[in-house]
């Protein structure tokens, strides 16, 4: 079984090129796996989006692993949750700005449970969407709610939890069950805030992500080493949480 260094949970590719720019970024970066996050904007993208992923997957066993997608106003949600389980895809993305939906929304909440139930991944955007002037459909506030609700064992907010919005993540998040990805945070939080997070929240439950190719991989890499965090805490963050959650195996050498 292949062992894991460091895994970039948050990664997108758009094309045929971006995936090449991704592998050779992957490599000057030291990172072994890197994590696909699609979005199914539409219900009509459901099949493109969701074969696509599956052919990645197929592409570049152990380099690159692609989650799939599902809209929440999908009148099938139960049977392309099972073709997703189908194509062997770990989990989901669900973007409630792109998607223009609430994250309580009661499709969300039924795709959510379902996929939990499923034993898949959720990753879900959180707080504001960059460069997007639009509500935000996934706040700190509103994600709290819906884990309360349904509680899923599996569950990833993006962006520390919610985009420029992580005050309210410190008053409304820490200390739940759920998973945060530091994507999209370099240059964004203060280095402090990222401690105070980490140690407030546990580092078991901390996510190295890039959002590549809206960041750079390397400059991720050098705010989490210029942090105090202890090198258990950052082992945590770089690889053993992405192993547990998606079942691989993680080396031992740092």
């Amino acid at each position: 079984m292949a062992a894991y260094q460091k895994i970039d949970f948050h990664t997108h590719t758009e094309s045929g090129k971006q995936t090449e720019d991704l592998l050779l970024a992957m490599q000057q970066a030291d990172i072994t796996l890197s994590v696909i996050l699609p979005v199914v904007a539409s219900p009509e993208q459901f099949q493109r989006v969701n074969n696509h992923a599956a052919e990645i997957n197929r592409a570049y066993p152990g380099r690159l692993l692609s989650f799939g997608s599902i809209h929440p106003l999908s009148q099938q949600y139960k049977q392309e949750l099972n073709y997703i389980k189908s194509l062997g895809l770990p989990g989901i993305k669900l973007h409630p700005d792109r998607q223009k939906t609430a994250i309580d929304h009661k499709g969300y909440l039924h795709i959510i449970d379902y996929a939990s139930e499923l034993g898949l991944i959720i990753a879900v955007h959180a707080g504001i969407s960059c460069g997007q002037p639009l509500s935000v459909h996934c706040p700190p506030q509103l994600a709290a709610h819906m884990l309360e609700e349904l509680q899923p064992p599996r569950l990833v907010l993006t962006h520390m939890g919610g985009y420029k919005q992580w005050s309210l993540v410190e008053e409304k998040l820490i200390g739940k069950q759920v998973y945060l990805d530091c994507a999209g945070c370099v240059g964004r939080m203060p280095k402090e805030q990222l401690e105070r997070i980490v140690n407030r929240h546990g580092s078991d439950k901390i996510l190295f992500a890039s959002d590549y190719p809206r960041e750079t991989i390397r400059d991720v890499i050098e705010w989490i080493e210029s942090s105090s965090l202890t090198q258990a805490q950052k082992q945590n963050i770089y690889k053993e949480n992405a192993c547990r959650l998606l079942g691989l195996h993680a080396s031992n050498k740092h």
